[in-house]
């Protein structure tokens, strides 16, 4: 009965959501995700829960008898998947904070995980936010996942096969012209204001050629945010990491430090980004300066391919919180475009 009720009451909900095909859809997998759980544990699933679905068209269930919990997760592209295994191999080859992959079905779209629990590092921030501020267990526990970011950028990197990444194996001009082209479809047209579309690709082509100056040899995880971080006794894990590839470091420095629902302030990222600079110093040198010049294009960049997610996802798909998160993003936009002098992308910044 534990089972059958919230089947029963998610089938009822989807149904009015989305009919029968989505029905279908969901119940396939479900059964196909218990009859792998069955074969990797020897026992039958007692309690199957699909998990609140975030961003992405992945859908995640807890799968759990009374000593088991795993995490079944069905994915829409086999090669997505497969760069999923790739990565988290070798993060957990390297000694990093990876689910472990138990079991992957034939067709390679349905697999098991390891249960990292429930919270994330969003929900204890949020929690902060809730009670009026971050305190030092916080800022610790920030500065504890800025020390982590060089491990996974470097150590992940050490080795690996970068081919197996989807769907690229590395960041390049074609990829950030598809985020900044997000940008302009899903974002900037959806507002209905004018502009020269020349002119702004010139400046796009322009902050591209900057954002590839630097070539580090490195692993860029590209959705790095306080999300895709779980927080397990006391302690981060890492999930969704699939659309990682080679890339520039400051990317992920950026995609953590400037979401935009975290409401960081500016001392609270200069302290954090003085954390990481400290850590990677372990695997080269650093003219800070620059660095930290360089450090606002990829600020500019990342603001703009996440409100381009935010007008596809809130716009187009009507999820909630996504539009929730576009006047923090444009805040955030606001505040660079005061602090710093992007002269050589005029038409950019007017915009």
């Amino acid at each position: 009965m534990e089972e059958k009720e919230p089947t029963l009451l998610l089938i009822s909900r989807l149904l009015s959501t989305f009919g029968m095909k989505c029905i279908i859809y969901i119940y396939r997998s479900m059964e196909a995700l218990k009859q792998l759980f069955h074969q990797y544990t020897g026992r039958e699933a007692e309690i199957c829960q699909q998990l609140t679905p975030a961003g992405s068209p992945r859908r995640y269930y807890r799968l759990s008898t009374s000593d088991h919990s795993l995490i079944g997760a069905v994915g829409t592209s086999p090669q997505e998947n497969e760069a999923f295994f790739a990565i988290a191999h070798q993060m957990r080859r390297q000694g990093l904070p990876a689910p472990e992959v138990y079991a992957v079905s034939d067709d390679r779209m349905r697999y098991l995980q390891e249960d990292l629990g429930d919270t994330s590092l969003f929900d204890l921030l949020s929690e902060t936010q809730r009670r009026g501020g971050y305190d030092e267990s916080d800022m610790e526990l920030l500065r504890t996942v800025m020390r982590l970011l060089p491990d996974i950028q470097w150590r992940t990197a050490e080795g690996f096969d970068f081919s197996a990444c989807h769907p690229s194996p590395e960041l390049n001009h074609r990829g950030i012209q598809w985020d900044l082209h997000y940008f302009k479809y899903c974002f900037l047209k959806a507002t209905g204001l004018e502009f020269d579309e020349e002119r702004l690709e010139n400046d796009f082509d322009h902050l591209a050629s900057i954002l590839l100056e630097d070539k580090d040899d490195c692993f860029m995880y590209r959705d790095f945010q306080s999300r895709n971080v779980m927080i397990r006794d006391g302690k981060p894990w890492l999930i969704d990491f699939q659309g990682g590839r080679r890339g520039p470091i400051e990317y992920d420095l950026v995609s953590f430090l400037w979401q935009a629902r975290a409401r960081f302030t500016p001392a609270m990222r200069h302290e954090l980004i003085d954390e990481y600079l400290h850590s990677a110093q372990r695997y080269r040198s650093f003219d800070e300066e620059l660095f930290k010049r360089r450090l606002q294009y990829f600020v500019l960049f990342r603001t703009l391919q996440v409100l381009g997610a935010y007008g596809f996802r809130g716009y187009f798909e009507h999820k909630a919180h996504f539009v929730q998160s576009i006047p923090m993003a444009i805040d955030n936009l606001r505040t660079l475009l005061a602090e710093n002098d992007f002269a050589d992308m005029p038409y950019l910044v007017s915009m």
